[in-house]
């Protein structure tokens, strides 16, 4: 059952408390730039809407309901799959996504619960209060309905106000983006029913899922048509919407609808609701890839247009090897802030988890053990995954050899550019593409900082020691990588982390989306679309070669066992979904990615594994042992369960099947 409010046609006296009470519980001081202000000293809704000072802060409200990516404890997708693993001993670190990879999804108290707005599976099963999506959609609804209202806000001018119409349509949108993702078929709250409405017109219904996608689709034409192509003010309002962004995300929405979960899913052919109402339809809509793939082109023009484009670092005051350089371009690309190619950073979420990222380096730095934890730790599966130096996969690669991956092997002087000179570790990480060296911390692996400590080289490293009884290594109470990897992707390496005293992070707001996203998306949606065009191989190669990677024809055809493989629409497929996983690894998009494709029942049972991280020597820690094996069943996991509650009191909702 979803809340409802007094939708003000009336002109009935409501408290505002009363109405926003939800929204202030969800956490609106975290808010960073514009995001710090909600309706003040308001007795009643209309008030709200008199001046425009007030009325902006009602767009305010309606912002502070954004999902906040940046932090492990609220995003479902960075934990929730199998790239992050947690110590299986230390439950400390466990909350509800985690508990999700664990296979503890349960349909009488949802783990994650984006319905309700209540975030279970704490330290000891603890309640938190979570972004409320229903919530924010309502106060979307009560923000629309004012501000088209031409008799109030009269201090506004008319450019701004279209431009703030658009603002919300768009956040409308992107709430049921993600709740239509999450949940599957959704209810479409378009208007707020009246709170003297009978009783039984309050029970919303789940609608079809071509339903959804067509309104949601709507919505984000018309905020993209009001909302303006850049930020003008980036002083106070980064972060607020803009065209590009509701054209990106409107891109995501149409990949997701083409995509094997929502068209034609066999699996859900009879998932009907209580009047017989099929929700999802059961015959596979090609021309649904043709509208994705001109949504994601028009995404990537308008981006383009505005100026973004792909990182590259490029004011090197440094004079640094061209080796760290590429790795720089990768890590940048997520971690400075502002940079050119995040179309859209959640300035309502600056990333929270560097710490969990970063392990403890070398002793004599910084000694609290409790403040560099790197407890983030990416499976043996992950690290498999990257690509060897020729830019193809470790299993299909005819000129290196993989099978003894466990195989010890000392580093060479030509190598210190990623491991430690005469350092011995597992064949594993030798002969790797650079996204593996800028991505994962591993022992004996180079961990660029700029306050790194000086190795007589033009460049400054640290050196990961994960051993057992080493500074990363297993033996602390609490903090240890359980796999032997750590996740270097997402710590800004300006953070300064080498002093007595405790790190100093240089945060950056979440990227939702990065242009390298979109110009993969848009690799998948012309293959699907035009198999024989040579755009969809384009548009992959401008990705790897920023990633430091010749292209995939020239990759696969000197080194690929499957010389021809991206000549078939499957095997360029194929290519195309292990180069998301490479390049946006991470960053929660692989959790989606795998259920969008209807992979996720073969990848997600597969065996957690890591190196023996009790060992002390290179012979007894490069043992691969296992850590948890998954259980993902097919098609329940694959959407959220709504929860015993809300079915058994609203007499009109479906739960998803398997549930």
């Amino acid at each position: 059952m979803i809340s409802i409010t007094n939708n003000n046609k009336k002109r009935t006296r409501y408290s505002i408390a009363a109405i926003l009470v939800l929204a202030l519980a969800a956490g609106i001081s975290s808010c960073k730039k514009y995001l710090d202000v909600v309706p003040d000293n308001v007795a009643v809704l209309e008030n709200a809407f008199k001046l425009r000072v007030e009325a902006e802060k009602y767009l305010f409200t309606c912002y502070s309901y954004m999902p906040k990516n940046g932090d492990g404890w609220y995003n479902a997708a960075l934990t929730s799959a199998d790239e992050i693993w947690y110590p299986q001993t230390d439950q400390n670190h466990w909350h509800a996504a985690f508990r999700i990879a664990q296979g503890q999804q349960n349909v009488d108290a949802p783990l994650f619960d984006e319905w309700t707005g209540l975030r279970k599976g704490g330290t000891g099963n603890t309640r938190f209060d979570h972004q409320k999506m229903w919530v924010g959609i309502r106060n979307c609804n009560i923000f629309l309905e004012n501000i088209t209202d031409l008799n109030k806000v009269p201090d506004i001018t008319p450019d701004e106000r279209s431009t703030w119409i658009g603002e919300g349509m768009f956040l409308k949108a992107y709430y049921l983006f993600y709740m239509l993702r999450m949940y599957g078929p959704i209810p479409l709250v378009k208007e707020n029913i009246p709170i003297d409405a009978p009783i039984e017109s309050t029970f919303s219904k789940r609608m079809p899922v071509d339903s959804c996608v067509n309104y949601i689709s709507s919505l984000l034409d018309s905020a993209a048509a009001r909302l303006p192509e850049r930020i003008q003010d980036e002083n106070t309002q980064l972060g607020r919407a803009t065209k590009p962004i509701a054209l990106s995300v409107k891109a995501r929405l149409w990949v997701m609808a083409a995509s094997p979960l929502f068209n034609g899913n066999p699996d859900y052919a009879n998932f009907t609701d209580k009047e017989g109402v099929h929700l999802f339809n059961p015959s596979v809509d090609a021309g649904k890839w043709v509208k994705a793939r001109d949504a994601v082109k028009a995404a990537i023009e308008s981006a383009e247009k505005n100026g973004f484009a792909l990182y590259k670092y490029t004011n090197d005051v440094f004079n640094l090897n061209a080796a760290t350089k590429i790795q720089l371009n990768i890590r940048n690309a997520m971690t400075q802030k502002w940079n050119v190619e995040h179309v859209w950073g959640n300035s309502q979420m600056y990333f929270a988890n560097q710490a969990l990222c970063m392990p403890p380096m070398e002793r004599g730095s910084n000694t609290d053990r409790g403040t560099l934890q790197g407890v983030w730790a990416p499976p043996i599966k992950i690290a498999k995954m990257f690509y060897t130096k020729n830019g193809v996969p470790i299993d299909e690669d005819k000129t290196l050899n993989f099978n003894n991956y466990e195989q010890l092997r000392t580093a060479t002087t030509d190598e210190r550019y990623y491991i430690e000179p005469n350092f011995v570790t597992a064949r594993l990480n030798f002969d790797r593409e650079p996204r593996f060296y800028a991505d994962l911390g591993f022992d004996g692996g180079v961990w660029y900082q700029k306050d790194g400590n000086s190795t007589g080289s033009d460049i400054n490293t640290f050196y990961v020691k994960a051993k057992n009884t080493e500074r990363a290594g297993f033996g602390h109470y609490i903090n240890w990588s359980e796999t032997g990897y750590f996740v270097k992707k997402l710590v800004s390496w300006e953070s300064t982390t080498n002093s007595t005293s405790s790190p100093t992070w240089r945060s950056y707001p979440w990227p939702e989306m990065r242009m390298a996203d979109l110009y993969l998306l848009y690799a998948e949606a012309v293959n699907e679309v035009d198999p024989a065009s040579s755009v969809a191989i384009e548009y992959l190669d401008k990705v790897r070669e920023r990633a430091g990677l010749s292209g995939v024809v020239t990759s696969w055809s000197q080194y690929s066992t499957n010389p021809t493989k991206y000549a078939s629409q499957d095997g360029l497929r194929k290519i195309i979904h292990h180069e998301r996983g490479i390049e946006l690894v991470f960053e929660g998009q692989r959790f989606w990615d795998l259920r969008r494709w209807k992979e996720a029942d073969e990848e997600l049972n597969k065996d957690i594994t890591g190196w023996n991280i009790t060992g002390k020597t290179a012979d007894s820690y490069y043992k691969e042992r296992l850590i948890f094996s998954q259980n993902f069943v097919a098609p329940r996991d694959y959407f959220w369960p709504i929860g015993n509650y809300d079915t058994r009191r609203n007499l009109n909702l479906v739960e998803n099947p398997g549930w």
